[in-house]
């Protein structure tokens, strides 16, 4: 199951987590066999169901963090409830999509894959992605991998493995869907990207665990590669989609 490590930081998970790409969202509403209801499972503070919401009826968004739901902007499509991802609460066949931002690595596995078969409609669809490695320039991104690989490189743990493998070991036991390569870009200051990087889970641990900000140990660094802090740069992830049918 996914882990509760965000609800500390739920304000900030809101605030500097990247949105994605309206391009996913319009792709997996064209391949989606309606558009009546879409289930945002491990929706955090909504960063997806906003945008599902401009192309489904319906968003049923759950997660397991009262904090993160509490910072989710409210929208009359969207529902938000407090669930686990093997046991959602929807009815037996009534999802035309199932979406899973950044949160699938945290409890894929045999539970999940029944609830997926269970409440997806026939030829429903499941997409999960993650992103991750964010390419700025090669002085800025030499440091982000140096809290990223050596700073906090203790307190990563299997789950997190699998985004950094791209998705490759993650439990998918669905017929594929080719899936067309979506580019994932924010426009972000050093403000954004260090409070990004403060959300990581890693970080979060090692904060607790050292009572020390681990982006601090770089941020002379970073200020000298960025330039101007408030001068906003292109950031380029790494996004990894699956998806699937059943």
């Amino acid at each position: 199951m996914k882990e509760n490590f965000f609800s500390p930081i739920a304000k900030d998970y809101t605030r500097f987590r990247p949105r994605y790409p309206e391009e996913l969202f319009l792709y997996l509403a064209t391949i989606a066999p309606g558009r009546t209801l879409v289930w945002d499972c491990a929706t955090g503070s909504g960063q997806a169901a906003q945008d599902l919401a401009t192309h489904f009826d319906q968003v049923m968004a759950t997660d397991i963090s009262d904090e993160l739901l509490g910072q989710a902007p409210q929208h009359e499509r969207i529902t938000y409830s407090k669930a686990n991802a093997l046991d959602s609460g929807l009815s037996d066949r009534s999802v035309d999509l199932i979406t899973v931002a950044n949160a699938m690595h945290w409890f894929h596995g045999e539970a999940f894959e029944r609830e997926v078969r269970r409440v997806l409609k026939p030829n429903g669809i499941i997409a999960a992605w993650s992103f991750a490695y964010a390419e700025i320039s090669p002085a800025i991104d030499r440091l982000t991998r140096k809290v990223h690989n050596e700073i906090v490189e203790p307190f990563w743990i299997e789950p997190n493995r699998i985004v950094e493998n791209g998705y490759r070991d993650l439990y998918f036991p669905f017929e594929l869907v080719p899936a067309p390569p979506i580019r994932m870009v924010s426009q972000m200051d050093l403000a954004a990207i260090e409070g990004y990087m403060r959300t990581w889970s890693a970080s979060v641990k090692y904060q607790k665990h050292h009572g020390v900000d681990p982006v601090n140990l770089v941020h002379e660094e970073l200020l000298s590669a960025w330039g101007d802090p408030p001068t906003v740069r292109e950031v380029v992830w790494k996004l990894n989609l699956l998806v699937g049918t059943v």
